[in-house]
């Protein structure tokens, strides 16, 4: 008995091999019926998916056996692997020097004959075998080798499919790892956000009850702006919360609104410069929609269209229709405008073009990726369109 040599590149092959997370894993219909599809066509007892590990043959599948692995040095499928390019042909292993005297020619399972197709992934390792055998010599015909390595190829892609499975099931598991660190993040962020704002409003409420009647009505009024601000920031902060841990939650709190409250509720939390000329489509709609993300996708891009504006007078069109399907909004402004190569990369995460805005402040690539992603879980597209130092246009959709 000869026994097969070790590949050149075996490091490289085991490691392609242990890439895949097959060995040792419960037998599987897909390979299964690959090995007796094989065994009719071939007209044998025995049909193997073999894989050559570091000093053993484990059967994937094994129609025809028992056990599900031998030792690497006594199987036929180790001297395969060594000619990847070839199909290794046994016709009697009685009389073949390398295997006459090989315990599971002389022993069980009397392999006799054999043929072998080795598996081949991608990058050109050969994994191990798909083979065929029989208790007595003899050959297979044209047709048959064509349909062994038509089978041999499923396998690679069965092999291949349950590779990208266990990738995606892997980065699955890293998301909502980082999703919870995420969370964990926005809860104590919230709590941080949440005692300011709250002494905000307990202060406010302090001095319009102390000193109302000492202030003018503008001094009263802007104490009523800052306490209905806090309240609304407060019930804002909440609410985003709540959306935060699941995406669901926008379509299920949906509620019907008219546009022009919601936008009026926007623009009291946008500071608009006196320079800035904020013009509105006047006609009444009412959408059902999630409110407060309806809210703060308004707010991040009107804020947008005041900040990168570098024109003395800033002017803002709001515009808004409807159909059966989708509610349109569009928010147009004439500002320093965006290259259309950057279209694409404004709406990535974390993601800048390191443009300062009017304020010698340079955006935290968050904004228009968060806007994207609620529009999105609102069932909507977003696009923009714009024209260097002229303008640029928001255009997006929420589903009805």
């Amino acid at each position: 008995m000869i026994k097969p040599s070790v590949p050149e590149n075996e490091n490289e092959r085991l490691a392609a091999l242990n890439s895949y997370q097959i060995l040792d894993t419960l037998p599987e219909r897909a390979f299964d019926e690959i090995t007796l599809i094989a065994s009719e066509i071939c007209q044998t007892p025995i049909s193997l998916v073999s894989l050559i590990d570091n000093d053993r043959q484990w059967f994937k599948s094994n129609k025809g056996l028992e056990v599900t692995q031998t030792p690497k040095e006594l199987a036929f499928c180790a001297h395969a692997i060594l000619e990847p390019k070839e199909v290794m042909v046994v016709a009697d292993a009685q009389i073949d020097e390398r295997f006459a005297d090989n315990p599971l020619v002389t022993g069980s399972p009397q392999v006799v004959f054999y043929t072998g197709v080795p598996l081949i992934n991608p990058d050109g390792y050969a994994l191990g075998t798909l083979c065929v055998i029989d208790h007595k010599a003899r050959q297979l015909n044209n047709a048959q080798i064509i349909a062994l390595k038509a089978l041999a190829n499923q396998v690679v892609a069965q092999l291949e499919l349950k590779k990208k499975v266990n990738e995606l099931n892997t980065t699955r598991l890293q998301l909502e790892e980082s999703n919870q660190h995420l969370e964990k993040f926005a809860i104590m962020a919230a709590h941080d956000i949440r005692n300011p704002l709250t002494n905000i409003l307990l202060t406010g409420q302090v001095l319009k009850d102390r000193f109302k009647d000492k202030l003018d009505e503008k001094g009263n009024k802007f104490l009523d702006i800052i306490n209905a601000s806090s309240y609304k920031l407060i019930s804002l902060l909440e609410k985003m919360l709540d959306y935060s841990k699941s995406s669901k939650v926008l379509m299920q709190n949906r509620e019907e609104a008219e546009v022009m409250s919601l936008l009026d509720e926007v623009l009291k939390l946008v500071n608009i410069p006196a320079a800035f000329t904020v013009n509105i489509s006047s006609r009444p709609v009412k959408i059902t929609t999630s409110v407060v993300a309806f809210e703060q996708i308004m707010a991040n891009l009107i804020n947008n269209a005041i900040r990168y504006n570098n024109k003395p007078k800033g002017i803002i069109q709001i515009e808004f229709t409807a159909d059966n399907w989708f509610y349109t909004f569009a928010i147009t402004d004439n500002g320093i405008g965006i290259a259309p190569e950057n279209y694409a990369k404004i709406f990535e995460p974390m993601t800048t073009l390191g443009v300062k805005d009017r304020f010698d402040v340079q955006g935290s690539g968050v904004g228009l990726s968060t806007v994207k992603s609620l529009v999105e879980a609102l069932g909507g597209t977003i696009k923009v369109n714009s024209v260097i130092d002229e303008f640029t246009a928001f255009t997006f959709t929420l589903k009805r």
